[in-house]
């Protein structure tokens, strides 16, 4: 069977075929098919379903790049192994949903399905659980989300909070004053906010409390209104901590709680407040919990295998 496309001009052709063609490579390496391309023309050749996979995955990426979309590599590859896995995955509803933050970086948009899911429900609910392993944009996109939405004056401050704890370490060993201890554990939220914002503004914002990022306890006492709240690491809260954060939401806010429940740092007498609320919350109506998996994570390949490495180990146990 073939399937032709006619493409409508180079520019078009080579962001479609990728750097040294490597997208088309990708594409007859993982379908058994042949691509052959003339100008403008390109034709798909193989087995009947084969042929079918490819022809919708290029009809996407067409989409994704006359919508003005890049086609990078690791997005392709995903699309790839999604359509090889029998998923229903349409790349140019995933990559096409653009989430405006900054000047800086004009907009951020999810990578995989997963993240679209993630996405659409930090839209629609006010209480979100994003779960799963590192890598998988969790905190990146609901910082994105909350960007967009203090740009957009859909709320008036953005707070971002962790748990000081981290890898059995102990505030009280670390040199200097309060805010100098808890600044490190602080630190992966400050990242992702610089590089959404200007430094500048963000300074300004801190300043004039537009901007929070402090420890959990902070959180205590407090009525959160008119906020888009962030509650990252949160599989190191305690089980009365993460009562005290949910329950200090207030009128017209948002929050996103993220975590791995496979890496508690909380010492072992302790039970996670992320691994407890999941049953304790789960027929809540308005209240979303989205799981994401090692398909999910979009950093080096190798992490990918990493990850079901241990996910392996965690299923034997």
């Amino acid at each position: 069977m073939e399937r032709p496309f006619r493409l409508k001009s180079h520019d078009e052709a080579r962001s479609l075929f990728g750097r040294h063609d490597d997208h088309l490579k990708l594409l007859e390496k993982e379908f058994d098919v042949k691509l052959f391309s003339r100008g403008e023309d390109l034709v798909v050749s193989g087995e009947e379903q084969q042929v079918m996979k490819v022809g919708h995955l290029i009809e996407e990426f067409l989409t994704v790049i006359r919508s003005g979309g890049v086609l990078k590599m690791h997005e392709v590859l995903y699309a790839v192994r999604a359509t090889k896995d029998n998923r229903e995955v349409d790349p140019s509803k995933i990559y096409l949903d653009r989430i405006e933050v900054s000047s800086k970086r004009q907009f951020v948009t999810p990578k995989t399905a997963g993240q679209k899911l993630y996405v659409d429900a930090i839209r629609n609910y006010d209480i979100v659980f994003g779960i799963g392993p590192a890598g998988t944009g969790k905190t990146y996109l609901a910082m994105a989300m909350a960007v967009q939405a203090l740009q957009r004056q859909e709320v008036s401050r953005i707070i971002l909070t962790r748990p000081a704890v981290e890898a059995g370490e102990r505030l009280g060993f670390l040199p200097g004053d309060l805010y100098e201890k808890v600044t490190p554990y602080l630190r992966p939220l400050y990242d992702a906010l610089y590089d959404m914002m200007e430094v500048d503004q963000i300074e300004r914002y801190i300043e004039r409390g537009i901007i929070e990022v402090a420890p959990l306890a902070f959180m205590r006492g407090r009525t959160l209104n008119d906020s888009f709240i962030i509650l990252d690491e949160a599989q190191n809260s305690t089980q009365e901590q993460m009562k005290m954060f949910l329950t200090r939401l207030g009128f017209d806010s948002k929050t996103v709680i993220t975590g791995d429940v496979t890496q508690v740092d909380l010492p072992s007498e302790k039970r996670s407040g992320l691994v407890q609320v999941q049953e304790l919350l789960k027929d809540i109506k308005g209240i979303q919990f989205i799981y994401f998996t090692g398909q999910d994570v979009v950093r080096h390949e190798l992490v990918q295998q990493i990850i079901k490495a241990y996910e392996k180990i965690g299923e034997e146990e």
